[in-house]
C-alpha cells in the first residue's frame, strides 16, 4: 500500500509546489489539508481545486474560524496572555487549531506522517510538531523547505517545469501570518532593528496619529467570556471581529518588538491585534474588580507561565492542560462590564460595573459612610512589621 502524507496546504506557492515536491521525494500520496482560521484570502472551495490540480490524491478543507476563537483564543482571553508582556500569542494560537485538523484527517485518511510549510529557523516548526506528537504519538513530521532544501527559486522552477496552476508571482517584501485574532508581519527591512515600521505594513489598524472621533464601547462578560457589545449579545468569534473592525479603526493593537523566539535567536516582529488588545485590556480590568487578591496575584504568575507554554508549542501538554483548570476556575466571577474609550492608539477603561465586584464603596469611601475600621489598623502594621523589626534590631545591634 502506497504510503499517505497529510500536508498542511495555504493554497500558497510553496505548500502548492510541496505536494508534488513531497509525492517524487518520498513515494508518497499527499493529502492536503486548509484550515480558516480567519485568515481572509481566497475561498476554500478554490483553494481545494487548486490543491487537487497541484496533484494531491485528497483535498480538504475546514471552516475553523468559530472553533479558533472558541476554544484557543478565549482561553488566552481568560489567561490575559501577553508573552514578553506584550505579544497576545497571533500565530502561535493557530498552531494547535491547525494541527488538531491534520492529526484528524492523518488518522481518517491512514497516512503515517504530516508535512508543513515552516522554515528551520522559526517557531512554527516547534509548533506543528510538538502539538502533532502529543496528539499521535507514532505520526512521523517532515519539513520540504526544511527537510529538503526546498528554497522559493527552486519552488518556482518546479512550478513552471510541472505547469502548475499558480501564479509567480514576484514575493512580498514582508513574511505576513494573519487569522481572526491578528496579525503578524517580519522579514524584509524590518530585520534592521533601526527601521521604523511605515504604513504600508498595517492592515488591520489605521493610522492612530490620524485625528477622528473616539468611540466608545461596552463589552460584557460571564464567568471571562465576552458575551455582548453595547448590549448586544455575540460568539466570541464576532466579539473578536467587532473589536477589530472597531478598535482597528482607532488605531488600537499595533505591537512593535524583538522577542525571544523558542530557536534561541531574537526576532523582530510587528504585530496588529486590535480585537485581541481591547477584549484582554477588559478582562484585566474586570479581574481586578472580581478577583480576590491572592487569588490574582498567584494569577498573573500562571498568566506568563501558560503564555511561554502556548508560545513554545506545548498546547497538547499535561502543564498546560492543568494550568487552564486553574484559570477556569479563577474566571468563576469575572462577570460585568466594562466600558471602554478607543482612541488614538489605544483602549482605555472609564468604567466598571459588575454583581460579582469585591469592590465596596462603603470600605473604600473617605467620606461619611466609611465603615472600615482605622483603629484596627495600627494592630494591623505592628503584626506586619514585627518580623522585620526584630531583624533589624539584630542586624543594626
Amino acid at each position: 500500500m502506497t504510503e499517505r502524507v497529510v500536508l498542511a496546504y495555504s493554497g500558497g506557492l510553496d505548500t502548492s509546489v510541496a505536494i508534488g515536491w513531497i509525492a517524487e521525494e518520498t513515494g508518497a500520496e499527499v493529502i492536503a489539508v486548509a484550515v480558516d482560521v480567519g485568515q481572509g484570502g481566497e475561498d476554500l472551495d478554490v483553494i481545494r481545486k487548486r490543491a487537487l490540480a497541484c496533484g494531491a490524491v485528497e483535498a480538504e478543507v475546514a471552516d475553523a474560524k468559530d472553533e479558533f476563537a472558541e476554544e484557543y483564543c478565549l482561553p488566552a482571553i481568560k489567561a490575559n496572555a501577553l508573552y514578553m508582556d506584550r505579544y497576545p500569542l497571533v500565530s502561535a494560537l493557530s498552531r494547535p487549531t491547525i494541527v488538531k485538523h491534520l492529526v484528524a484527517a492523518a488518522q481518517k485518511h491512514g497516512a503515517t506522517t504530516v508535512a508543513h510549510g515552516c522554515t528551520g529557523k522559526g517557531n512554527d516548526q516547534v509548533r506543528f510538531e510538538a502539538g502533532i506528537v502529543a496528539l499521535a504519538p507514532d505520526l512521523k513530521c517532515i519539513a520540504p523547505v526544511r527537510d529538503y532544501a526546498m528554497t522559493r527559486d527552486k519552488a518556482i522552477a518546479f512550478c513552471e517545469a510541472k505547469g502548475l496552476p499558480i501564479a509567480t508571482t514576484k514575493k512580498s517584501p514582508y513574511s505576513i501570518d494573519q487569522n481572526v485574532f491578528g496579525r503578524a508581519v517580519e522579514t524584509g527591512f524590518l530585520e534592521d532593528i533601526w527601521n521604523a515600521p511605515i504604513e504600508d505594513v498595517y492592515e488591520y489598524t489605521q493610522n492612530p496619529a490620524v485625528p477622528r472621533e473616539p468611540d466608545e464601547v461596552i463589552i460584557t462578560f460571564k464567568e471571562g467570556v465576552p458575551v455582548a457589545i453595547d448590549g448586544k449579545p455575540v460568539t466570541v468569534l464576532q466579539a473578536i471581529q467587532q473589536l477589530n473592525e472597531r478598535a482597528g479603526a482607532q488605531g488600537v493593537g499595533r505591537i512593535d518588538m524583538v522577542e525571544d523566539r523558542l530557536v534561541g535567536i531574537k526576532s523582530r516582529e510587528v504585530y496588529e491585534a486590535p480585537g485581541a488588545i481591547a477584549l484582554i485590556t477588559a478582562h484585566q480590568e474586570l479581574e481586578n474588580v472580581t478577583v480576590e487578591r491572592e487569588l490574582a496575584r498567584y494569577k498573573r504568575q500562571v498568566e506568563q507561565r501558560w503564555g511561554e507554554l502556548v508560545y513554545d508549542g506545548q498546547w497538547f501538554s499535561p502543564l498546560k492542560r492543568a494550568l487552564d483548570g486553574f484559570i477556569a476556575e479563577a474566571n468563576q466571577h469575572v462577570n460585568g462590564d466594562i466600558r471602554m474609550t478607543l482612541h488614538g492608539g489605544r483602549a482605555v477603561v472609564t468604567g466598571r460595573r459588575s454583581e460579582s465586584s469585591l469592590y465596596d464603596f462603603n470600605l473604600a469611601t473617605y467620606d461619611t459612610g466609611d465603615t472600615f475600621d482605622q483603629a484596627a489598623a495600627k494592630g494591623f502594621i505592628d503584626i506586619y512589621s514585627l518580623s522585620s523589626k526584630i531583624a533589624a534590631k539584630r542586624d543594626l545591634a
